[in-house]
Protein backbone atom coordinates (compact mmCIF):
# COMPACT_ATOMS: atom_id res chain seq x y z
CA UNK A 1 0.00 0.00 0.00
CA UNK A 2 1.33 3.45 -0.88
CA UNK A 3 2.11 5.65 2.05
CA UNK A 4 1.83 9.42 2.29
CA UNK A 5 4.80 9.46 4.71
CA UNK A 6 8.17 10.20 3.14
CA UNK A 7 11.55 10.45 4.79
CA UNK A 8 13.27 13.81 4.21
CA UNK A 9 16.17 13.65 1.76
CA UNK A 10 19.58 13.12 3.38
CA UNK A 11 21.54 16.29 4.07
CA UNK A 12 18.53 18.46 4.87
CA UNK A 13 16.93 19.54 8.12
CA UNK A 14 18.02 21.36 11.26
CA UNK A 15 21.74 21.19 11.89
CA UNK A 16 22.61 19.99 8.40
CA UNK A 17 23.34 23.40 6.89
CA UNK A 18 25.62 26.26 7.95
CA UNK A 19 23.70 28.44 10.39
CA UNK A 20 23.61 32.19 10.52
CA UNK A 21 26.01 33.90 12.90
CA UNK A 22 24.69 33.69 16.41
CA UNK A 23 22.56 30.59 15.68
CA UNK A 24 25.25 28.03 16.54
CA UNK A 25 24.19 25.26 18.95
CA UNK A 26 24.67 26.22 22.57
CA UNK A 27 27.03 23.43 23.51
CA UNK A 28 27.82 23.27 27.24
CA UNK A 29 31.44 24.32 27.86
CA UNK A 30 33.51 21.32 28.83
CA UNK A 31 36.24 21.30 31.50
CA UNK A 32 39.60 22.71 30.47
CA UNK A 33 42.89 23.68 32.05
CA UNK A 34 43.82 20.25 33.35
CA UNK A 35 46.46 20.36 36.08
CA UNK A 36 49.50 18.21 35.42
CA UNK A 37 52.54 17.30 37.48
CA UNK A 38 55.36 19.82 37.13
CA UNK A 39 58.62 18.85 38.82
CA UNK A 40 60.11 21.53 41.04
CA UNK A 41 63.65 21.42 42.37
CA UNK A 42 64.19 23.85 45.26
CA UNK A 43 67.52 25.59 45.65
CA UNK A 44 69.50 24.87 48.82
CA UNK A 45 71.84 27.47 50.28
CA UNK A 46 72.67 25.69 53.54
CA UNK A 47 73.15 21.94 53.15
CA UNK A 48 73.34 21.34 56.90
CA UNK A 49 70.02 23.12 57.52
CA UNK A 50 68.40 21.22 54.65
CA UNK A 51 69.52 17.79 55.85
CA UNK A 52 66.46 17.10 58.09
CA UNK A 53 64.12 17.93 55.20
CA UNK A 54 65.99 15.63 52.82
CA UNK A 55 65.89 12.83 55.36
CA UNK A 56 62.14 13.38 55.75
CA UNK A 57 61.65 13.24 51.98
CA UNK A 58 63.53 9.93 51.89
CA UNK A 59 61.23 8.61 54.55
CA UNK A 60 58.15 9.81 52.67
CA UNK A 61 59.38 8.14 49.46
CA UNK A 62 59.85 4.85 51.33
CA UNK A 63 56.35 5.24 52.82
CA UNK A 64 54.93 5.70 49.30
CA UNK A 65 56.46 2.35 48.33
CA UNK A 66 54.82 0.72 51.34
CA UNK A 67 51.48 2.45 50.78
CA UNK A 68 51.41 1.20 47.18
CA UNK A 69 51.17 -2.32 48.66
CA UNK A 70 48.43 -1.33 51.10
CA UNK A 71 50.27 -0.11 54.21
CA UNK A 72 50.00 3.63 54.82
CA UNK A 73 52.14 5.73 57.15
CA UNK A 74 52.39 9.18 58.71
CA UNK A 75 55.34 11.37 59.63
CA UNK A 76 55.15 14.14 62.23
CA UNK A 77 56.62 17.48 61.17
CA UNK A 78 56.22 19.48 64.38
CA UNK A 79 59.62 20.20 65.84
CA UNK A 80 61.41 20.59 62.50
CA UNK A 81 63.61 23.67 62.18
CA UNK A 82 61.88 26.48 60.21
CA UNK A 83 64.35 26.35 57.29
CA UNK A 84 63.93 22.60 56.89
CA UNK A 85 60.15 22.93 57.24
CA UNK A 86 60.04 25.55 54.48
CA UNK A 87 62.16 23.38 52.18
CA UNK A 88 59.89 20.42 52.76
CA UNK A 89 56.77 22.48 52.06
CA UNK A 90 58.33 23.94 48.89
CA UNK A 91 59.26 20.49 47.60
CA UNK A 92 55.87 18.93 48.33
CA UNK A 93 53.91 21.84 46.85
CA UNK A 94 50.14 21.76 46.40
CA UNK A 95 48.35 19.14 44.34
CA UNK A 96 44.81 18.64 43.10
CA UNK A 97 42.85 17.69 46.22
CA UNK A 98 42.11 19.68 49.38
CA UNK A 99 39.84 18.80 52.30
CA UNK A 100 38.17 20.43 55.26
CA UNK A 101 37.46 17.97 58.06
CA UNK A 102 35.38 19.34 60.92
CA UNK A 103 35.53 17.87 64.39
CA UNK A 104 37.76 18.15 67.45
CA UNK A 105 40.18 19.29 66.32
CA UNK A 106 39.22 20.46 62.85
CA UNK A 107 41.92 19.87 60.26
CA UNK A 108 42.79 21.13 56.82
CA UNK A 109 44.26 18.65 54.33
CA UNK A 110 46.18 19.49 51.18
CA UNK A 111 47.44 16.86 48.79
CA UNK A 112 50.99 17.54 47.64
CA UNK A 113 52.05 17.43 43.99
CA UNK A 114 52.94 13.81 44.75
CA UNK A 115 49.68 11.86 44.66
CA UNK A 116 48.87 10.14 47.95
CA UNK A 117 51.13 12.43 50.01
CA UNK A 118 48.83 14.54 52.20
CA UNK A 119 49.76 17.53 54.37
CA UNK A 120 47.50 17.60 57.44
CA UNK A 121 47.29 20.73 59.64
CA UNK A 122 45.21 21.56 62.67
CA UNK A 123 45.48 22.59 66.31
CA UNK A 124 48.36 20.49 67.64
CA UNK A 125 48.56 18.60 64.32
CA UNK A 126 51.33 19.01 61.74
CA UNK A 127 52.05 15.87 59.80
CA UNK A 128 52.27 14.25 56.40
CA UNK A 129 50.13 11.17 55.77
CA UNK A 130 50.95 8.74 52.99
CA UNK A 131 48.18 6.57 51.60
CA UNK A 132 45.11 6.57 49.38
CA UNK A 133 43.38 9.14 51.62
CA UNK A 134 44.05 10.63 55.09
CA UNK A 135 42.73 8.49 57.93
CA UNK A 136 40.52 11.25 59.40
CA UNK A 137 38.57 11.46 56.13
CA UNK A 138 36.85 8.17 56.96
CA UNK A 139 35.09 9.93 59.85
CA UNK A 140 33.23 11.80 57.13
CA UNK A 141 29.73 10.88 58.27
CA UNK A 142 30.01 12.27 61.80
CA UNK A 143 27.02 14.62 61.66
CA UNK A 144 27.42 18.36 61.63
CA UNK A 145 23.70 18.55 60.83
CA UNK A 146 21.85 15.26 61.37
CA UNK A 147 19.53 14.07 58.63
CA UNK A 148 15.80 13.66 59.20
CA UNK A 149 15.55 10.56 57.01
CA UNK A 150 12.04 9.41 56.17
CA UNK A 151 10.61 11.90 58.69
CA UNK A 152 11.56 14.80 56.43
CA UNK A 153 8.44 16.85 55.62
CA UNK A 154 7.43 17.11 51.97
CA UNK A 155 7.12 20.74 50.99
CA UNK A 156 5.17 21.98 47.95
CA UNK A 157 7.06 21.28 44.74
CA UNK A 158 8.55 17.97 45.85
CA UNK A 159 8.38 15.52 42.96
CA UNK A 160 11.00 12.78 42.85
CA UNK A 161 12.82 13.14 46.21
CA UNK A 162 10.80 10.58 48.22
CA UNK A 163 11.62 7.76 45.81
CA UNK A 164 15.28 8.78 45.58
CA UNK A 165 15.51 9.04 49.37
CA UNK A 166 14.19 5.50 49.84
CA UNK A 167 16.75 4.23 47.30
CA UNK A 168 19.67 6.04 48.98
CA UNK A 169 18.71 4.97 52.50
CA UNK A 170 18.30 1.36 51.37
CA UNK A 171 21.70 1.35 49.66
CA UNK A 172 23.28 3.02 52.69
CA UNK A 173 21.96 0.36 55.04
CA UNK A 174 23.03 -2.46 52.70
CA UNK A 175 26.52 -1.13 51.95
CA UNK A 176 29.44 -3.42 52.74
CA UNK A 177 33.19 -2.60 52.46
CA UNK A 178 34.46 -3.24 48.96
CA UNK A 179 31.04 -3.05 47.33
CA UNK A 180 30.70 -1.39 43.93
CA UNK A 181 29.62 2.26 44.39
CA UNK A 182 25.95 2.95 43.77
CA UNK A 183 25.40 6.21 41.88
CA UNK A 184 22.20 8.24 41.61
CA UNK A 185 22.69 10.64 38.72
CA UNK A 186 20.54 13.69 39.39
CA UNK A 187 21.62 15.24 36.09
CA UNK A 188 19.73 12.54 34.18
CA UNK A 189 16.67 12.44 36.47
CA UNK A 190 13.73 14.84 36.59
CA UNK A 191 13.77 16.83 39.81
CA UNK A 192 12.93 20.22 41.25
CA UNK A 193 14.68 22.61 43.60
CA UNK A 194 12.27 21.41 46.28
CA UNK A 195 13.49 17.84 45.65
CA UNK A 196 17.10 18.88 46.21
CA UNK A 197 16.18 20.76 49.38
CA UNK A 198 14.32 17.74 50.74
CA UNK A 199 17.20 15.36 50.00
CA UNK A 200 19.65 17.73 51.68
CA UNK A 201 17.49 17.94 54.80
CA UNK A 202 16.82 14.20 54.84
CA UNK A 203 20.45 13.09 54.42
CA UNK A 204 22.01 15.77 56.63
CA UNK A 205 25.52 17.19 56.54
CA UNK A 206 28.66 15.25 57.38
CA UNK A 207 32.03 16.53 58.54
CA UNK A 208 34.11 16.33 55.34
CA UNK A 209 34.17 18.62 52.31
CA UNK A 210 36.59 17.82 49.47
CA UNK A 211 37.60 19.85 46.42
CA UNK A 212 39.40 18.19 43.54
CA UNK A 213 40.80 20.45 40.82
CA UNK A 214 42.23 17.87 38.45
CA UNK A 215 40.01 18.61 35.43
CA UNK A 216 37.59 21.43 36.07
CA UNK A 217 36.40 21.29 39.68
CA UNK A 218 34.80 18.46 41.61
CA UNK A 219 33.11 19.27 44.92
CA UNK A 220 32.47 16.29 47.19
CA UNK A 221 30.49 16.58 50.42
CA UNK A 222 29.78 13.88 52.97
CA UNK A 223 26.22 13.63 54.20
CA UNK A 224 25.33 12.58 57.73
CA UNK A 225 23.96 9.32 56.28
CA UNK A 226 26.62 6.57 56.32
CA UNK A 227 28.38 6.05 52.98
CA UNK A 228 26.32 8.68 51.12
CA UNK A 229 28.25 11.45 49.34
CA UNK A 230 27.13 14.36 47.16
CA UNK A 231 29.51 14.59 44.19
CA UNK A 232 29.28 17.51 41.76
CA UNK A 233 31.47 18.26 38.75
CA UNK A 234 31.89 21.79 37.37
CA UNK A 235 33.60 22.87 34.17
CA UNK A 236 36.18 25.66 33.93
CA UNK A 237 33.35 28.21 33.69
CA UNK A 238 32.06 26.93 37.07
CA UNK A 239 28.95 25.53 35.40
CA UNK A 240 27.52 22.38 36.99
CA UNK A 241 27.84 19.55 34.45
CA UNK A 242 27.26 16.46 36.61
CA UNK A 243 25.36 16.16 39.89
CA UNK A 244 25.28 12.82 41.70
CA UNK A 245 24.89 11.05 45.00
CA UNK A 246 27.32 8.16 45.53
CA UNK A 247 26.94 5.38 48.07
CA UNK A 248 30.50 4.26 48.82
CA UNK A 249 33.17 4.44 51.52
CA UNK A 250 35.08 7.13 49.61
CA UNK A 251 34.47 8.45 46.08
CA UNK A 252 37.07 7.10 43.68
CA UNK A 253 37.96 10.57 42.39
CA UNK A 254 39.53 11.33 45.80
CA UNK A 255 41.65 8.20 46.20
CA UNK A 256 45.29 7.85 45.23
CA UNK A 257 45.66 4.52 43.44
CA UNK A 258 48.56 2.13 44.17
CA UNK A 259 50.05 3.13 40.80
CA UNK A 260 49.89 6.81 41.86
CA UNK A 261 51.74 6.07 45.10
CA UNK A 262 54.44 4.06 43.33
CA UNK A 263 54.84 6.92 40.85
CA UNK A 264 55.09 9.42 43.73
CA UNK A 265 57.93 7.39 45.28
CA UNK A 266 59.85 7.47 41.99
CA UNK A 267 59.27 11.20 41.49
CA UNK A 268 60.35 12.04 45.02
CA UNK A 269 63.61 10.17 44.51
CA UNK A 270 64.17 12.03 41.24
CA UNK A 271 63.77 15.36 43.06
CA UNK A 272 66.08 14.20 45.86
CA UNK A 273 68.72 13.18 43.33
CA UNK A 274 68.48 16.57 41.62
CA UNK A 275 68.76 18.44 44.94
CA UNK A 276 71.80 16.52 46.07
Amino acid sequence: MASNFHLPPAGFGPGSQPSAEGDAPGWLPMPSGMRTYQPHTPEIDDAAAASPALDMLERIAAACDMAATGQGDAVVLSGMAPDARRLLAETLGQGEVSMRIRGVPSVAVQESVFAGVWQVLGTGIDRVEIGPVPSRAFAAFDPVRPGLGLDTPQEPGVFNAPALLVELLDRSAAYRPGAVPHVVNLTLLPHTEADLAMLDEALGEGSVTILSRGYGNCRIEATATPHVWRVRFFNSMDTLILDTYEVTAMPEVVLAAPEDLADSAARLREVLEAIR
